[in-house]
């Protein structure tokens, strides 16, 4: 039998994800420094990177995986931030993750799949350039 999570934790991790979907960095790192796990992940499975790069935030996706997160960790559709970065042609958020060893191929659809549907040449090419 599972207990009802704490309504005090809820809203400390909501908090969070908010930060990172808003690229409020300090904020965002001052929590992981405290002690937040840098691959938190909400109940979709998205974790703090995901959510940073699919909003564009690069110096948060930077900050993140200078503290330890998993620049590959897929979701509960099996999607990696690079994937979610190429679906919205963010290529700062790109070189980020790249950088930090992001595999192009990781997840389904991949982010190389993804650039494909979408025509993000500029992607791909960056993706090549690996």
């Amino acid at each position: 039998m599972s207990e009802a999570p704490d309504p005090e934790v809820v809203e400390l991790a909501t908090k969070i994800f908010d930060l990172a979907r808003q690229g409020r960095t300090e904020e965002l790192v001052a929590y992981v420094d405290a002690g937040v796990p840098a691959d938190l992940t909400n109940d979709r499975g998205d974790s703090l990177v995901m959510l940073a790069a699919y909003h564009g935030h690069a110096e948060a996706v930077r900050a993140l995986l200078t503290r330890g997160a998993d620049a590959d960790r897929v979701n509960d559709r099996g999607q990696t931030p690079l994937a979610g970065a190429a679906f919205k042609g963010e290529t700062e958020v790109t070189k980020a993750l790249l950088e930090a060893g992001a595999d192009p191929a990781a997840g389904t659809p991949s982010a190389v799949d993804t650039a494909r549907m979408f025509a993000r040449t500029d992607l791909l090419e960056l993706f090549g350039a690996r």
